[in-house]
């Protein structure tokens, strides 16, 4: 039976068909899912895409946190159900605290689009176990608000417990804090990524395949569950 990937959409989403093509490359059924209905539809897996849902009004996240469908995706989260949240999502993540942290504004204060090269730091999790660890992959990275910031005994319990899921190399493009690109919860279910994996499922587009692993790895994770 093929699983089905739900990926939210908000007003202001702009990368919601991205990864649902992303999700259908990777041999899952796409599901699309509207932000004002609790209703998952059976979904296996949610993904949260980018974009900037409610026009980041108030606080990049924070007015998406509180849509009837996030109601059912926490609980879900909370139950074992796989959650990527992208970007966008990884923001909208740490607003519903699923997620310890939060994404301010990068400290050049300007938009950065790039190729961005990581290192995936945690390999276990429901979206990550298709890398190997410390495997370096390149995926696209745009945003405006995406340093990652916590405080210190936060960033220490993270690092203790290993759930800094990816790494910044070379360059620091937001002044995330210890170079955190994404983070996962402690039961390794729920994944935040800030750079868009969705945007390196295609040789034809995109700077190759690197971003695919995020999305045959839930798939693993379904079948083995």
């Amino acid at each position: 039976m093929t699983a089905r990937i739900g990926v939210v959409t908000f007003p202001g989403s702009l990368d919601d068909r991205d990864a649902r093509r992303a999700v259908q490359l990777a041999g899952a059924e796409p599901v699309a899912l509207w932000h004002r209905d609790k209703d998952l539809r059976q979904v296996d897996a949610v993904v949260l895409p980018g974009g900037f849902s409610y026009g980041d009004y108030l606080r990049a996240g924070a007015i998406a946190r509180f849509s009837p469908v996030m109601e059912t995706v926490i609980a879900g989260a909370r139950d074992g159900l796989p959650v990527l949240g992208i970007c966008n999502g990884f923001q909208v993540l740490c607003e519903s605290h699923l997620l310890p942290g939060a994404l301010t504004r990068n400290d050049h204060l300007h938009f950065v689009c790039r190729d961005q090269r990581l290192r995936i730091e945690n390999a276990t999790t429901a979206w990550t176990s298709s890398y190997r660890p410390d495997q370096e992959i390149v995926i696209p990275l745009k945003n405006g608000e995406g340093g990652y910031v916590a405080d210190e005994r936060t960033l220490d319990m993270l690092e203790a417990e290993g759930r800094v899921v990816a790494r910044y190399l070379e360059l620091n493009p937001n002044g995330s804090r210890r170079d955190i690109a994404g983070v996962t919860n402690e039961a390794g279910n729920v994944v935040g990524l800030m750079p868009h994996p969705e945007h390196a499922v295609e040789s034809l587009t995109g700077p190759g395949l690197d971003g695919l692993g995020f999305f045959t790895s839930v798939l693993k994770r379904l079948v083995n569950a």
